[in-house]
């Protein structure tokens, strides 16, 4: 792996760990095994790397949920999958954790990845739920939008309560929570 590789890597793990403030130039380095120079030989400062880190991960999130999004199955059966599918819970979301950063927040060039990626995942999952209206499988009166956003808060949302309770469990009740009320009706 280069050098930049490396930096990247190592970004991406301690914004992940630490957030933006809590993450040095010096840590950066020191997880990265580079010289001193190396962060600024191949990026301008934190910020570029970070941004970059950033840039990363939300495309891997973006490639992950898409997996599962793009799957088989019916449109319910692909919102399950995403919804059940493997996380760290305890570790919460590696994008969604940088909303909760004051510095990365109040940047709109370390904000964009983020929001870009929760909107595409929004906008992905209101598709298929069109799809299941389309089907029949989903009432015709639903908003795909609003249910689109109630699975991302449901996961965002998991993660927050997941973690302060030191426990999967309640992340586990609101995905069985939110698949019930979208549950197929059948007559």
């Amino acid at each position: 792996m280069s050098t930049s590789e490396r930096l990247i890597e190592s970004t991406r793990e301690l914004l992940w760990e630490r957030g933006y403030t809590g993450t040095s130039p010096k840590a950066i380095l020191e997880r990265a095994d580079a010289g001193q120079g190396s962060m600024y030989h191949h990026f301008k400062g934190k910020p570029d790397l970070a941004l970059a880190a950033i840039r990363r991960t939300a495309e891997e999130m973006r490639a992950t949920a898409a997996g599962v999004l793009d799957g088989p199955g019916t449109p319910y059966e692909r919102i399950e999958a995403y919804l059940r599918r493997e996380r760290d819970v305890l570790r919460g979301c590696p994008v969604g954790r940088l909303t909760m950063d004051p510095d990365v927040i109040a940047s709109p060039e370390l904000r964009a990845p983020v929001d870009e990626t929760l909107e595409w995942l929004r906008g992905r999952i209101a598709g298929i739920v069109e799809e299941g209206k389309a089907q029949g499988q989903f009432a015709p009166g639903l908003d795909a939008g609003e249910i689109a956003a109630a699975v991302v808060a449901t996961v965002q949302g998991g993660y927050v309560l997941a973690r302060a309770s030191g426990s999967p469990a309640v992340f586990d009740a609101g995905v069985r929570g939110l698949l019930s009320l979208l549950a197929p009706r059948t007559s």
